[in-house]
């Protein structure tokens, strides 16, 4: 079936349920960035192939609202298939609320399927429409009846995370949980005649992978698994279904007190619970599940605490994050000294590009998978936030311009996330200039030093100022918190333009990734992964600074030396010295020699 035709028969449907729309997220029950194929609905039923977007769809129009790393892949995808591009954020573009206030009236209905919808998103769908009248109807996935082929969902086996990856145990992080819930519930608000126990309601997958120290497969480039986490003062649930637990994984949890329930069993499990305060994020929980929760309970809507245990890795995580480092490291200047030397440029394509990098990084010891699909973008092509080559788009590279790279690997002892810009011949001055100025954001970002309870807003202007100063921005955000073997990105701290209350703190890990995208042109990235880590006391308290943890040279070529101030042109050198040191052992003759020229002072 043609998306139109897709749209067609789900006209039908609308119809048939009585809704003049439908909303279609991008996400699972389980609200994830990224999705196993069995909820790629959105993705079905626009042709967009985008982590990120919503689509709507009326009688008679449609629209897909989608983030600017996404405008120019979504103009292409969403070509002759009747789906409007609505770009988010950008003056003049209405928000989904508003369009269908627009095109509905009093009394009409508007469908959604609350599993994949969160609490609070259709709180707020719902409190908007209803000032004119216009109601929310849930339709339990309605897209199944003419989704013929569509994918199962996943049953993979799921596989226990070494302690001497994860650093803690299971009962320590359930002990560590705890302690937090009960400094979150507010236990004054209860009846002093009896106690009420205190529980928490987990769904982001990551979170639940993090504290069972367990890893799935169920999502592309995500060791994660479909599944809820029930804990409570003295027992743990885990909803998963049972063809993914072997006899080890089974007896493995059963040690831990983990008690294994069917996926499907967690409606009838919270309608069955009572007196008891639930814990739980309204973001993270999807409106069906949340629905579900007995009125016998009392709902305390949190910010998940796992989030930030999660976020400050302990020792052992760093450790590994740093060994993972030197592995990536290593098969970046393989494949960047492959790049020079001895690929033939004018035979190899992005996708050839792509394999070359994969085959360096699988060849890496505890190699398990990429950790996003690898962005290799040519010329034009790098413009395209997150462009992803195709065999219809591949572009065959020539030497000349720059190509960028955009990749990261899961190993069992960490995740990585880089972006290079690299050039393959002759610049013009605008590249080398835009190349120079997005390198200086990078490195002034680097060497912040700031003090404890700094947001990562208020440090987003140190990569931004130098292109703000040209009039040029990007739109997405400068940086985002990464998993240990776990998802790329990953929360609650970010670095961004927008306002994010939680506060940098040591343990911490988040990309350093400014750039500039000019359509028709070139794009330009430049990316490292930064460590939290403490900088000394100071006055009115501590301070904290950044350590760059990812290993790899930044190409020299393009840099216009005079527009970088010399303690720029010092930390570059440093920087470069360090990623010699830390990898020429790792490397045969010819490639410390190619490491060797590639970090020469600047």
């Amino acid at each position: 079936m043609t998306v139109k035709e897709r749209i067609a028969a789900f006209r039908a449907i609308l119809k048939q349920e009585k809704v003049k729309a439908f909303v279609v997220p991008s996400t699972d029950p389980h609200m994830s960035e990224h999705v196993a194929p069995y909820w790629e609905v959105r993705q079905w039923i626009s042709g967009f192939t985008g982590s990120a977007g919503t689509a709507v769809i009326t009688e008679t129009e449609a629209g897909l609202w989608t983030d600017s790393r996404y405008f120019l892949q979504a103009a292409e995808q969403l070509q002759g298939t009747g789906i409007d591009l609505y770009k988010e954020k950008i003056e003049g573009t209405p928000t989904i609320a508003g369009f269908l206030k627009s095109k509905l009236t009093e009394g009409d209905a508007v469908g959604i399927d609350g599993h994949v919808f969160s609490a609070v998103a259709v709180r707020t769908l719902q409190e908007e429409l209803s000032s004119c009248g216009i109601q929310l109807k849930t339709i339990a996935d309605p897209f199944d009846s003419i989704w013929v082929d569509r994918p199962p969902i996943p049953k993979d086996p799921i596989f226990i995370h070494d302690l001497r990856f994860a650093g803690k145990t299971i009962s320590e992080k359930l002990s560590a949980i705890r302690k937090q819930n009960e400094q979150l519930n507010n236990k004054k608000k209860h009846c002093i005649t009896r106690r009420v126990e205190t529980a928490i309601l987990v769904s982001a997958l990551d979170e639940i992978a993090w504290t069972l120290n367990l890893r799935g497969n169920d999502v592309h480039c995500n060791p994660l698994f479909i599944s809820y986490l029930f804990i409570s003062e003295s027992q743990a649930h885990l909803f998963i279904m049972p063809e993914k637990i072997s006899e080890a994984v089974k007896g493995y949890l059963e040690e831990a007190g983990v008690h294994l329930h069917g996926y499907e069993e967690i409606i009838p499990f919270l309608q069955l619970q009572s007196d008891k305060t639930i814990l739980l994020n309204p973001s993270q929980i999807n409106y069906a599940t949340y629905n579900a929760i007995s009125s016998n309970c009392d709902i305390k809507e949190i910010s998940s605490p796992i989030a930030m245990l999660k976020a400050i890795k302990n020792e052992i995580e760093i450790s590994n994050l740093r060994h993972a480092m030197v592995k990536d490291g290593v098969a970046m200047v393989k494949f960047l000294k492959w790049l020079e030397q001895d690929a033939e440029i004018y035979h190899e394509t992005e996708l050839s590009v792509d394999r070359q990098l994969h085959a360096f990084q699988a060849a890496q010891e505890d190699y398990i998978g990429k950790s996003f699909d690898t962005i290799v973008g040519y010329g034009a092509h790098a413009a395209i936030v997150h462009y992803e080559a195709t065999p219809a788009t591949d572009a065959p590279l020539a030497p000349k311009g720059f190509l960028l790279l955009d990749a990261g690997a899961q190993y069992l002892d960490g995740t990585t996330d880089i972006t290079r810009t690299i050039s393959l011949g002759p610049l013009t001055q605008e590249e080398k200039e835009d190349y120079t100025l997005i390198l200086k954001g990078h490195i002034d970002l680097a060497m912040a030093v700031f003090p404890e309870r700094t947001r990562g807003a208020q440090l987003d202007i140190l990569a931004r100022q130098h292109i703000w100063k040209r009039h040029m921005n990007y739109l997405h955000g400068t940086g985002h918190g990464v998993g240990a073997f776990l998802n790329v990105h990953e929360g609650p701290q970010s670095i961004r333009m927008e306002e994010n209350p939680v506060t940098l703190q040591a343990g911490m890990v988040v990309t350093n990734e400014p750039g500039i995208y000019k359509a028709g042109s070139h794009g330009i990235r430049t990316e490292n992964i930064l460590l939290v880590v403490p900088a000394g006391e100071g006055m009115f308290g501590n301070y904290l600074k950044f350590e760059t943890v990812t290993l790899c040279p930044i190409d020299k070529r393009p840099i216009i030396k005079g527009m970088l101030t010399s303690d720029e042109i010092e930390w570059l050198n440093q920087y470069h010295q360090r990623v010699y040191d830390l990898l020429a052992l790792q490397l045969d003759y010819d490639e410390r020699y190619w490491l060797a020229n590639a970090t020469t002072p600047l």
